[in-house]
């Protein structure tokens, strides 16, 4: 992982700090959620709250796996959220892979969905994995994304907002809004990142699809 080059600089998009519709959308929950982490200890997320959470990640794909959601019963998301949101441990990687993980056990959670809990829950730690960032930082196409692919994405975004002193999340946010405003599409052929079995993909026309595979 330490070896591979970062495509994007911070000069290309620092202007684009705290810029954007995505943005925009993204603070009031933000806020939100960070009351939930000072009031409520231990933190967890009622079934009302990560249902908000999903709104604003698949925004018009929200309805495509709404079914198989319902088996993720209050108590489950209270239990799963809970055991996610509190772990504490001196090494990120393993504690970064614990919680995707763990949020992966629920039903229709994919490794970005995973993550968008985790950003805003956390936004000084994490970032959302989303294909634009990929293709800006790895300059290749990525879908199905898995916890590994996580952990190369944020081993790309880490350095990048410890140079800007921004927290994690507003680089993602930044290198978005840079691939918009630049009208960016598929930047090369490379090979992405390994599809697995059971999950749907992420193709380049930018459409979420999450996993559906039974649990």
């Amino acid at each position: 992982m330490g070896g591979e080059l970062t495509m994007i600089t911070t000069t290309q998009i620092k202007p684009f700090y705290k810029q954007g519709i995505d943005y925009e959308k993204a603070e009031p929950l933000k806020a939100k959620l960070a009351g939930l982490r000072s009031e409520r200890r231990p933190i967890y997320l009622t079934s009302a709250e990560f249902d908000e959470i999903l709104h604003w990640k698949l925004r018009e794909q929200y309805g495509q796996q709404k079914r198989l959601r319902k088996s993720n019963t209050e108590d489950i998301i209270h239990a799963r959220t809970g055991l996610a949101l509190n772990i504490v441990h001196s090494d990120m990687e393993y504690k970064l892979v614990l919680q995707v993980d763990i949020l992966c056990a629920l039903r229709s959670v994919d490794a970005p969905v995973a993550s968008t809990v985790l950003v805003l829950i956390f936004p000084e730690e994490y970032a959302v994995i989303d294909f634009r960032a990929w293709r800006q930082l790895f300059d290749q196409n990525g879908t199905g994304f898995t916890t590994t692919d996580y952990q190369r994405y944020m081993h790309k975004i880490r350095p990048l907002a410890k140079e800007l002193g921004w927290p994690v999340q507003e680089v993602d946010h930044a290198i978005w809004e840079y691939n918009e405003r630049n009208n960016l599409g598929i930047v090369s052929r490379k090979t992405a990142p390994r599809r697995v079995p059971g999950q749907a993909h992420l193709p380049p026309d930018g459409i979420l699809h999450v996993r559906i595979g039974l649990k």
